[in-house]
């Protein structure tokens, strides 16, 4: 007797042909998605139990020269910079934020220190604060909530979209505020207009380690 095989009682067009694809497909798509979701996750994680482990066990620190890409990781409630080179901790600084240190930045002279992911777009030492490290605020997250909230016009936002895109400093003139950086002038007390104050012989360091284009991440 002729065997008969599932595939051919159910022809590729017909309905639980189609539905059979359709869950194969899903389970692909599910499987991306935990891939991604589980990178995501690992490095969160990473540079989590490295700066609770950087608290706890204060580590021998390396020489700045070998630092080859170095990314900054602020974390406001700590009032603590954290300095990595890619996914190790190289440094630990102490800091000062806004006078209102406590939730995210909105609009020009509310004190807060903004948070999200930001880079180094400016760098000088023609300042009154010692040295001042220029960070790319207000970015593409603040340019869409100052829309939404009717804080800047449509020119305004398209400006600021697209000096996101092109790495380049935004405008620090609309009433999202602006100029926000890493300097110095002492990490005492929460005394800043939004930026992140550190000890002058501190931001030396990083001023001579960060380039323009260097992320600049900064956490609740």
């Amino acid at each position: 007797m002729r065997r008969t095989s599932r595939r051919s009682q159910f022809p590729m067009n017909s309905p639980r042909s189609r539905a059979a694809r359709l869950m194969r497909a899903r389970g692909r798509a599910s499987l991306a998605v935990l891939a991604t979701l589980g990178t995501a996750i690992l490095m969160a994680w990473t540079t989590s139990t490295v700066i609770g482990r950087s608290l706890a066990e204060p580590p021998t620190w390396p020489e700045l020269q070998t630092v080859r890409a170095p990314r900054v990781v602020v974390v406001k409630s700590k009032r603590t910079l954290y300095l990595f080179d890619g996914d190790r901790l190289v440094r630990a600084y102490p800091v000062a934020l806004g006078v209102q240190p406590v939730g995210q930045k909105t609009h020009a002279g509310d004190g807060h220190t903004p948070e999200g992911v930001f880079r180094v777009c400016t760098r000088t030492t023609e300042s009154r604060y010692h040295r001042f490290l220029g960070i790319s605020y207000p970015d593409k997250a603040a340019a869409l909530r100052g829309l939404r909230d009717g804080l800047i016009s449509f020119g305004e936002f398209h400006e600021l979209i697209a000096a996101d895109e092109k790495n380049q400093c935004p405008s620090w003139s609309t009433a999202l505020g602006g100029g926000i950086g890493l300097h110095g002038h002492g990490s005492a007390g929460d005394w800043s207009a939004g930026c992140v104050a550190l000890d002058d012989a501190d931001i030396e360091e990083l001023f001579d380690v960060l380039r323009v284009g260097d992320e600049v991440e900064i956490l609740p």
